[in-house]
């Protein structure tokens, strides 16, 4: 492993995750019950930076796997995502008047805070070699979960309202930022000029570049799968705060005490799912991981107490940080390297936020049903039918690679 760039990774994926979780737990909480926005259009939100990613994401990663640059346009990305979330967090103080204009915000916020994944992930070939990269994916999920406890932290400090902690998360993110940014060492820096010109010519070639890789990559099977259980994790990600809301009535301090505990499991999940899958094979570690998820969220959906929920919702934490370690070892492994940057496009356009059939699921489900707990437990229980459709892809769908001509 490089050293020197584990650590200014690592510490990008801290950063990050300060404004993830407090942007997460306060401001979705703020938009929907303080700003009045429905259920639906918030988790729209999420679908229609899906639907952007996928438009734009695969273009710019195939101009850095050919040209370079991916530290370049991570930087770019950072910077809008400060922007977005900046702005968005600017209009809220000034009232719920402005919730047109917060939203849009928060839409940009979150595509180019997405979008910085597809170059972040793909680093990794700067950071550790094949034999340890599930451990050097586990430190960086480690990293990022102790961030978000230290972003609760902060907010526990400043959470006399629902909007006091963003804006110190985002002071903190982007100065936290800066060693990756300025001095993270980059193997393939930008070789030709980013204009115009350039992406319109590689639009013209984007379904069917998208069409061979998918008609014969080893890594299409992965994809597919991670499409639909992560659309599923992540559904439930988004919306645990409001769930919790809606169904035990929880305050936001206990919000910050559970979430507290299932962040500190997830920075174990990561840690230990990244030493067994170096030793077992990410492959199989991670169908058992799929497993556990479909016994645990019936289990948090029939819930009936509070304790209950806060022992699933450690088990929440522990499968979450060892979910997201787990596939980007396996993806790394057996995606080629002319195509890291471009596989990942379309792994970060499902990862860490929901992509399209689980928000709408989940949103459609309270809009016929209402906001009542009954809906909100019908909804995360409808979450199994995406992991198990992710599941059931793993295992049946197997791939020997092939030569990829576009």
């Amino acid at each position: 492993m490089n050293k020197k760039n584990l650590i200014k990774w690592a510490l990008y994926d801290f950063a990050n995750s300060f404004i993830f979780i407090n942007f997460l737990l306060y401001f979705s909480t703020w938009m929907v019950v303080d700003g009045g926005l429905s259920d639906f259009w918030y988790n729209a939100i999420f679908a229609i930076t899906s639907i952007l990613l996928f438009l734009s994401a695969p273009t710019l990663a195939s101009f850095t796997d050919k040209y370079g640059g991916r530290k370049y346009l991570l930087n770019l990305a950072t910077i809008w995502t400060f922007l977005g979330y900046g702005l968005a967090t600017m209009f809220a103080y000034l009232g719920v008047q402005y919730i047109f204009i917060i939203t849009v915000c928060f839409l940009l916020g979150q595509y180019f805070y997405q979008l910085s994944f597809v170059f972040y992930n793909t680093l990794i070939e700067d950071v550790a070699d094949m034999d340890y990269r599930a451990r050097a994916f586990g430190i960086g999920q480690f990293l990022n979960s102790m961030g978000q406890i230290s972003g609760l932290l902060i907010a526990l400090l400043l959470s006399s309202t629902r909007l006091q902690p963003l804006f110190p998360s985002l002071v903190i993110f982007i100065l936290l930022s800066l060693p990756m940014m300025i001095y993270f060492v980059d193997s393939k820096p930008k070789k030709n000029r980013l204009d115009i010109q350039i992406l319109k010519e590689w639009e013209k070639e984007y379904f069917r570049k998208m069409i061979a890789f998918f008609s014969i990559s080893i890594a299409t099977p992965m994809l597919v799968s991670f499409f639909f259980f992560n659309d599923a994790l992540i559904t439930i990600t988004n919306n645990y705060a409001i769930y919790m809301e809606r169904v035990f009535s929880v305050s936001d301090d206990v919000k910050n005490y559970l979430l507290l505990a299932v962040l500190l499991m997830s920075a174990l999940g990561g840690i230990i799912s990244g030493w067994i899958a170096d030793k077992i094979g990410a492959l199989k570690t991670l169908k058992i991981i799929l497993l556990g998820w479909i016994i645990l969220i019936p289990l948090i959906a029939i819930a009936k107490n509070m304790l209950s929920l806060s022992i699933f919702s450690s088990l929440v934490g522990l499968f979450l940080g060892s979910s997201l370690t787990v596939s980007r070892a396996y993806l790394s492994e057996i995606l080629k390297k002319e195509d890291l940057c471009y596989g990942f496009s379309f792994y970060t356009i499902a990862e860490r936020f929901a992509t399209l059939f689980g928000p709408l699921t989940w949103g459609g489900i309270i809009a016929v049903f209402g906001i009542q707990h009954t809906s909100y437990r019908i909804a995360m229980l409808s979450m199994v039918v995406f992991i198990f459709a992710g599941l059931v892809i793993l295992l049946k769908w197997n791939r020997e690679p092939k030569l990829l001509k576009v």
